[in-house]
């Protein structure tokens, strides 16, 4: 195929799949619970996706995959300084080859939604197409040597070692039951929810050494399916959820800490809290007042309301508070399991509130399409935010916090204590 038609190609074949998505029915079961749709909406479900993937093929030729690998990290090791010399010498001599070098490398995995993602709304296609492309170029994996773009956790930790990182995270994941098939939207855009994402995880040849998570953030739509009355008096229900919440949470988790009990080497698994949605909230009225002065201001407002019921006024303060039990929730069930960790050494559990702690009433954080998902600016904070959260955990997997080259932050707070 001609290079130059390309990008014509992927926009005839995208309003293609647009138009099967908004056609089809996202027939799903209950992701919170696990109850399974019927057999013919799972059988239609995934001939619909199936039939986009092949549609798509050379989307994953068109996009950059969500793994980066240190470039340069041959020349790294080598050095007789590294922590990585001795694999380096079994490579000289023979014993094991670049691609069990690379596995020796310290690995890094992050789990979560569309926060952790280059993503907005803004039209139906261009979106399905972010969704489904736009890795990288985010707080967690962005790549780009540009000193005005992101800083991003991973080009921070390479200042430390060399290192490989994935991200496993995608818009509209939720934290739900394992054993519940992902609904149709999720396919289309290759999202996949909590329990999804920790099976690639399980299924990957080396287990990574970091696991960060930032996930629940869509478990906030708390209106989602409830009658008129059930909305007036939503304290049983929003007890429900939060409780639903940390079993399906920590029934996802317990899979990868029963995994790193078995592996070799030392893992660190670090829990982000939600976003603080009371500062969110505080932006988003701000938002609403310019987008009614000026409707080039934040033209895709209103697709968050759209898609995320609990975004309207009258349901947003229960939102917030949602968001304040699901994260009692989740530094109580962090406690629980590391007292079941007591006497496995090599393995660190973690809560951090570092995230939920960025200030997103500040206007300049949110993107200035959809007043919802981070800016560029709010990614930079929450690289920074997430990177000072790594300190324990870089202690424990014995990483260092001494940058081992020249780097372009402050490495005043990274001194060795």
């Amino acid at each position: 195929m001609n290079s130059h038609n390309l990008p014509s190609v992927i926009r005839r074949v995208s309003f293609a799949a647009i138009f099967l998505c908004s056609t089809s029915p996202l027939v799903r079961g209950d992701d919170l619970t696990g109850t399974p749709p019927s057999p013919p909406a799972v059988i239609g479900t995934e001939i619909t996706a199936n039939l986009v993937n092949l549609i798509f093929l050379f989307d994953r030729m068109a996009s950059n995959p969500p793994r980066a690998a240190t470039k340069h990290y041959l020349a790294r090791v080598s050095e007789p300084s590294s922590p990585l010399y001795p694999d380096y010498v079994e490579y000289q001599q023979g014993k094991i080859d670049r691609s069990e070098l690379e596995k020796r490398l310290p690995h890094v995995a992050m789990l979560g939604d569309s926060l952790t993602q280059n993503f907005h709304f803004s039209s139906l296609a261009s979106s399905f197409w972010r969704a489904r492309t736009q890795w990288r170029k985010n707080w967690f994996l962005d790549t780009d040597p540009n000193s005005e773009g992101i800083f991003s956790v991973y080009e921070r930790l390479e200042y430390i070692t060399p290192l490989v990182a994935t991200e496993y995270n995608g818009a509209g994941a939720l934290v739900a039951a394992r054993g519940t098939p992902e609904n149709l939207r999720k396919k289309l855009v290759r999202a996949r929810n909590f329990p999804g994402q920790v099976n690639r995880v399980l299924r990957a040849t080396r287990f990574p050494d970091l696991i960060m998570i930032w996930i629940g953030h869509n478990n906030l739509d708390w209106v989602h399916g409830l009658s008129s009355e059930e909305r007036e008096r939503p304290e049983s229900h929003l007890q429900t959820l939060t409780a639903q919440f940390r079993l399906n949470y920590t029934e996802s988790l317990q899979c990868l800490i029963d995994r790193a009990k078995m592996e070799n080497h030392r893992v660190a698994i670090l829990i982000f809290g939600l976003a603080n949605i009371d500062s969110f909230l505080q932006a988003r009225r701000k938002e609403e007042i310019l987008h009614t002065q000026n409707r080039k201001l934040y033209p895709h407002l209103n697709s968050g309301p759209r898609s995320f019921e609990s975004f309207k006024p009258p349901y947003q303060k229960n939102m917030a508070r949602l968001a304040l039990m699901m994260n009692a929730e989740l530094r109580t069930m962090v406690a629980d399991l590391k007292r079941q960790l007591n006497n496995t050494h090599h393995v660190h559990l973690e809560y951090s509130d570092a995230l939920t702690k960025v200030d997103f009433s500040r206007l300049e954080l949110i993107n200035s399409v959809d007043g919802w998902h981070p800016s560029i600016e709010g990614h930079k904070v929450l690289a920074d935010a997430a990177f000072n959260a790594l300190r324990p955990s870089l202690v424990f997997l014995r990483t260092g916090t001494r940058p081992t080259r020249k780097t372009r932050l402050l490495v005043s707070n990274y001194q060795t204590r």
